[in-house]
């Protein structure tokens, strides 16, 4: 009878988590259907080259797994990459690494760089522009770096303020199209390109702001505000999620805060 030593069941259980956060990560993608390949694969492997001792076919496969980690980081390096920024910006890695590092807060955290002036600025644009049906994206950085995205785009470095916005982003401005980006009291940068989302659970009736939207939230920790130009609705995302048909007062408080 084989023994099975605490070692053993913390070594099934990490596997276990690896393998649903993998899961969790591509579920929403086409990649979950080459997800499933790969563990039918190795289920097989196992069963023949372990479990079964078959030499021949065992040796076939085993040659085959020896250079399938090539493979596997061709075929979800999107993911990979995803997955890897997830484990780095997840919260408790932060104050992991804060509490390491023994830094204290400072200009770049979200409760300090945005001023309750600055946010009912943003706001109160986003309202007009809203009832106006005038499309909007605006990035809020947080702790990650934008300017890789703002270089994308035209410099502004202005102080954050309505009306600024709004003329960006009236519909003759000829920096209306992209992105906006926000880093405390500045905007950075006008008519910036973003990465796109392919996310399939994307409601049909988001066009490509909320697509930018969703990608440069799921690239970075950054808080993505859009105003839709069929609609009128504000939608908020992180993390890669929506938040959809938002009231100013929870825009605000999105905005102090800087995340879900």
């Amino acid at each position: 009878m084989l023994g099975i030593e605490l070692k053993d069941v913390i070594d099934i259980f990490l596997v276990a988590v690896i393998l649903y956060y993998c899961y969790q990560v591509m579920k929403t993608t086409r990649s979950v259907n080459i997800f499933y390949g790969v563990l039918i694969f190795i289920v097989f492997w196992i069963l023949i080259s372990k479990t079964l001792d078959m030499s021949l076919l065992g040796g076939i496969l085993d040659q085959l797994v020896s250079v399938g980690a090539i493979a596997l980081i061709v075929l979800f390096q999107d993911e990979i990459r995803h997955f890897l920024y997830r484990l780095g910006t997840h919260d408790k890695t932060n104050r992991l690494l804060k509490w390491f590092h023994s830094e204290k807060r400072n200009s770049l955290d979200p409760a300090y760089r945005n001023s309750s002036e600055d946010v009912i600025q943003i706001v109160r644009a986003c309202s007009n522009m809203s009832k106006q049906h005038v499309g909007a994206l605006i990035v809020m950085q947080n702790d990650q770096s934008l300017g890789d995205f703002a270089k994308t785009g035209e410099g502004i470095d202005g102080k954050v303020s309505q009306r600024l916005i709004e003329n960006i982003f009236f519909k003759n401005s000829p920096l209306h199209d992209g992105a906006m980006i926000i880093n405390g009291s500045k905007i950075v940068a006008a008519a910036c390109i973003l990465p796109i989302s392919h996310d399939i659970d994307i409601p049909k009736e988001f066009g490509l702001r909320h697509r930018a939207a969703k990608g440069i939230t799921q690239e970075t920790d950054s808080l993505a505000i859009t105003v839709s130009e069929e609609t009128g609705n504000i939608t908020a995302a992180y993390g890669g999620y929506f938040k959809s048909h938002i009231t100013t007062e929870e825009l605000e408080r999105l905005l102090m805060k800087g995340k879900f």
